[in-house]
């Protein structure tokens, strides 16, 4: 990943939040055929990510690979018109501000049951907190949770190296990246808003 020194975050605050608070990766690992690309939400734990696939899964196959999952924040478009130095110069293009945080470990398949069952009742714990009556893997038939945990391999990854790019205006003055985050309150489309808090975040660690 290119890593101008403006936009690169070391600090584990920001880089384990970033994955907690967008828990999708994508996972990449070199094959003999090429690279294999799969997705899935992947929960941290203790210097672990851990997540499954179908045992059919090419994954399910590859004890052992060295593995990259990318974890990918909140992203926009932003305009040269919210620089205030535009206005002054006119010499500001567009660009867009990400956050983005690559993990590198190396990857092992588990397929013991009670593995599996622990991390099912995690992911659904996880992202069925906000519901007003949130599903339990428990609400299922027995006998359709032991079918459904013969039919998939967890995946865990033992975090060695974390890297994460932070591209959020850094490179511009103080006013610019004001009128970043109040052009981004005022579009308020997609993940703006997001992007701003983290922007805004950003700019109450320098003080």
């Amino acid at each position: 990943m290119y890593l101008p020194g403006h936009f690169v975050e070391q600090r584990d605050d920001a880089l384990l939040g970033l994955i907690d608070a967008h828990p999708f990766a994508t996972l990449l690992v070199p094959a003999a055929a090429g690279v294999v690309v799969n997705h899935m939400p992947m929960l941290r734990q203790d210097g672990l990510l851990h997540g499954h696939v179908a045992r059919g899964n090419e994954l399910a196959a590859m004890d052992g690979a060295e593995v990259v999952a990318l974890f990918h924040g909140p992203q926009a478009y932003v305009s040269p018109n919210w620089y205030p130095s535009k206005q002054e110069t006119g010499r500001e293009v567009p660009t867009w501000n990400y956050a983005v945080v690559h993990v590198y470990g190396r990857m092992r398949v588990v397929h013991d049951a009670a593995w599996l069952r622990r991390l099912l009742d995690r992911l659904t714990d996880r992202f069925e907190a906000t519901e007003p009556s949130p599903w339990q893997v428990a609400d299922a038939p027995a006998d359709h949770v032991r079918k459904m945990l013969g039919a998939i391999a967890g995946i865990e990854i033992g975090i060695e190296r974390v890297e994460g790019k932070f591209k959020l205006s850094q490179n511009h003055p103080a006013a610019n990246r004001a009128g970043v985050i109040a052009g981004l309150h005022r579009r308020a489309q997609g993940g703006d808003l997001t992007l701003a808090a983290l922007m805004q975040a950003q700019e109450a660690s320098r003080t």
